[in-house]
């Protein structure tokens, strides 16, 4: 009979790469773990502490269908994937002696975990409360995209946990983008489900998809967030079709786990948030089809919404009045030069020597803004207005920033030299490094460093390409080729390729070889196999003592002598009775 260990260790071998570090990955295996072989890593993994720490975050119906098994009764295919992916169970889906063990004993001490929830259903929402909730949908939808809008300048920052630092809580809080510094955790958790966000060492990095997700409509930024929402939701919760439980179900999915009531808690806030559930825990009509594995239902949701606009009233005294919501890739360009000051469904912008110099600093011209603007004006663009991005225009460009190819250097020229002479004494640019060289500064920074440094520091600055015509730079670019995540299969490669080069292709003989080696450790006795010269098997037991030189040491109790046994002709071993 093939033991646990040995099992489990085979079956590792023979599973991918992909696979196995998922697996490594699920069960919370250190990335150092000191193993040599694939029988290190089943003995490890069958630990009867290590296999407590996986049943403790299953979800019930997996301690439901692992309960049943033990009882020989058939476990649920989806069931048996999940167990299988966690080492818990062998190919037929049999517990492991360990795992057995442990979920006998939890069953003696708590019982009510693995009894199956009976089957749940919501209720519709009524009409003021669907409404309530597209309202609370619409809100979150746009200050997700205040949160995206300000860590495209400045990426948010993470503490070890992975919570949004204090200094930034603060920074939106101040910007007006958050009603409380709490929510910005669970804003950021949505973000990540869609992929809009992601994590880079410290920080939290706007991604491609974010900034096509800012371009789009709200309906369509609210599917995707949704989407991901569901497709981010653990095992527990999702059902076979590939929808999810009913809300009601979420906090009793994992009982075992001890940290899941308050992720049950934040899960079931952020769907509030979404408004894909009501406080109450009715469903609004929007939200079954995503329930049941389909896609969002975002014409229901839509007839809920405040109907968007593309035209604003544009104002002499340098601001802009957009009557209602404002479309959202609209607004997003209106953002880009002027500042919005109210955050109503009645939006105010106010656009000043700064807003608009940003916008030129993004790539903006005076011919560009002018065209924008003409378009979704309604009363023309005001005199004080065009003034404005004239003079603003004439500014911008003062100092120029290029690569000299001979040296490498970034050479930076300006046509005002009292300019030049404050960048050389400012000290928020010392960093930099600039030095005279004639009429210009040289720096050792690459030209885009140097750019935005000067950009930051309001001075009236554009980039000069090879040829020495003005390139436009995005620092919005630069955010989006953040470099992805470590995938498992990068965090383990190291412990992977150990393993595999540390197990012999010969399983018999490795197994064989690691269960003589245990024997002469713990000095223990063994009952051998020993395939004679005439082809027959002899049975001996050993009180093993030294193992060298293909030769297994010790001595014979039934003859109480001394022997010594080529490993080659063992055939088997096991423990003595």
């Amino acid at each position: 009979m093939v033991s646990d260990e040995r099992a489990l260790a085979i079956r590792l071998a023979s599973t991918d790469d992909d696979a196995l570090a998922h697996t490594f990955a699920e069960r919370g295996v250190a990335p150092a773990a000191n193993w040599h072989d694939f029988f290190d890593a089943a003995a490890g993994m069958l630990d009867p502490a290590s296999v407590e720490r996986a049943v403790a975050r299953l979800p019930r119906t997996a301690l439901v269908s692992l309960a049943e098994a033990l009882e020989g009764s058939a476990v649920d295919a989806s069931d048996a994937e999940l167990l299988q992916s966690l080492a818990l169970v062998g190919d037929t889906a049999a517990p492991y002696a360990a795992v057995g063990a442990r979920v006998r004993s939890l069953v003696a001490a708590r019982p009510e975990a693995f009894v199956a929830e009976p089957d749940s259903s919501v209720a519709l929402a009524d009409a003021a409360d669907a409404a309530a909730a597209a309202e609370r949908a619409f809100t979150t939808v746009g200050i997700v995209a205040d949160v995206l809008l300000a860590g495209l300048h400045t990426p948010l920052s993470r503490t070890g946990t992975g919570a949004v630092s204090a200094v930034d809580r603060r920074r939106l809080m101040d910007a007006g983008v958050l009603g409380s510094a709490e929510d910005i955790d669970d804003l950021v958790a949505a973000a990540e489900a869609a992929d809009l966000v992601m994590p880079v060492g410290r920080e939290w990095i706007v991604t491609g998809a974010g900034l096509e997700w800012l371009e789009a409509t709200t309906t369509r930024r609210w599917s995707s967030v949704a989407v991901g929402l569901r497709a981010a939701l653990p095992p527990g919760l999702r059902t076979p079709e590939g929808g999810f439980r009913t809300p009601d179900a979420w906090a009793d999915a994992y009982p075992l786990h001890t940290e899941w009531a308050d992720r049950a808690a934040r899960l079931r806030r952020i769907a509030e948030m979404w408004g894909l559930i009501t406080p109450a825990g009715t469903e609004p009509a929007w939200t079954s089809s995503l329930r049941a594995g389909g896609e969002p239902d975002t014409e229901t949701l839509a007839a809920h919404l405040p109907a968007e606009i593309d035209r604003v009233y544009l104002q002499a005294d340098l601001t802009a009045i957009a009557p209602g919501p404002l479309a959202p890739a609209l607004d997003l360009r209106l953002r880009t030069i002027a500042v919005r000051e109210s955050r109503a469904q009645a939006s105010t912008y106010r656009f000043s020597t700064e807003s608009l110099g940003a916008g030129m600093t993004e790539g903006e011209t005076a011919e560009s803004i002018r065209s924008f603007l003409g378009a979704i004006s309604l009363t023309g663009i005001p005199q004080p207005l065009d003034y404005l991005v004239d003079s603003t225009a004439a500014r911008h460009g003062l100092i120029r920033v290029r690569t000299d190819e001979a040296s490498g250097r970034t050479r930076l020229e300006a046509t005002d030299l009292a300019l030049r002479d404050t960048i050389l004494v400012d000290q928020a640019l010392r960093p930099l490094g600039f030095v005279r060289d004639g009429h210009e500064l040289v720096s050792r920074a690459v030209r885009d460093s140097v750019y935005w440094a000067l950009a930051d520091a309001r001075y009236p600055v554009v980039a000069l390409d090879a040829a020495g015509a003005p390139e436009s730079l995005h620092r919005r670019a630069r955010a989006a080729e953040a470099a992805a995540p470590a995938e498992p299969r990068d965090v383990y490669a190291r412990l992977i390729g150990a393993l595999r080069a540390g197990h012999e292709s010969d399983a018999d003989a490795a197994w064989l070889g690691r269960e003589l080696e245990q024997a002469v450790r713990m000095k223990s006795a063994i009952i051998v196999v020993v395939l004679m010269p005439d082809g027959t098997e002899r049975s001996l037991t050993l009180e093993a003592s030294g193992l060298g030189g293909g030769r297994l040491r010790g001595r014979d109790r039934g003859a109480d002598v001394e022997r010594t046994l080529p490993v080659s002709s063992i055939v088997s071993v096991r423990p003595a009775l």
